[in-house]
């Protein structure tokens, strides 16, 4: 079932299962707001960590599969092949947010956890870009990502300025406060 060349199939598997879990715990914040079901934030950590899981695994089948172990070739690579690049600059983006995934880590951290947690936009778009480059002609896969994550980042940033452009809401039979001279 693996074909012709083994390798190839299983970083193309591990990579697809890495974008698909990313996009999946990507779409949890916008499944939850549009559908008010607030329990499906209880995956969105493990779907994470199945992120994480399979671009160590796609990670770790470049470098024994296909590199051998060899640092030297595989330091080449990533300077010398921008996919390579991108998609290692992906996978180094993902190891500070599994290793800060647990309770203890996220009390610890406060607000700079969820500020370090962004991260996720950035490597999710490197990986789409890293796929796109990868490929020479065929490019429906990446596209579909690309499309996908689009509407995902898309649907925060129109929350967000929605967010920020919002009036305040005043309790009702409070007065206005009037500027006062240095405000």
């Amino acid at each position: 079932m693996l074909g012709a060349n083994p390798i190839e199939v299983i970083t193309h598997s591990t990579g697809d299962w890495t974008l698909i879990f990313l996009m999946l715990t990507l779409s949890i914040t916008p499944l939850r707001k549009l559908t008010g079901l607030h329990w499906l934030v209880r995956f969105r950590r493990m779907l994470g960590l199945f992120a994480f899981f399979y671009a160590s695994l796609h990670f770790t089948t470049y470098i024994w599969l296909d590199k051998f172990f060899d640092l030297n070739e595989v330091l080449k690579d990533v300077g010398k092949r921008k996919f390579i690049t991108v998609g290692f600059t992906a996978f180094v983006l993902l190891i500070p947010l599994a290793a800060t995934s647990t309770a203890a880590s996220i009390r610890r951290l406060g607000k700079r956890w969820q500020t370090l947690h962004r991260l996720i936009y950035v490597s999710a778009l490197a990986g789409v870009v890293h796929y796109w480059w990868l490929v020479k002609a065929d490019v429906r896969k990446p596209q579909y990502y690309a499309i996908v994550l689009t509407l995902l980042l898309g649907y925060r940033l129109i929350a967000a300025q929605r967010k920020k452009s919002a009036t305040p809401v005043r309790l009702a039979g409070t007065r206005r406060r009037e500027p006062v001279a240095g405000d």
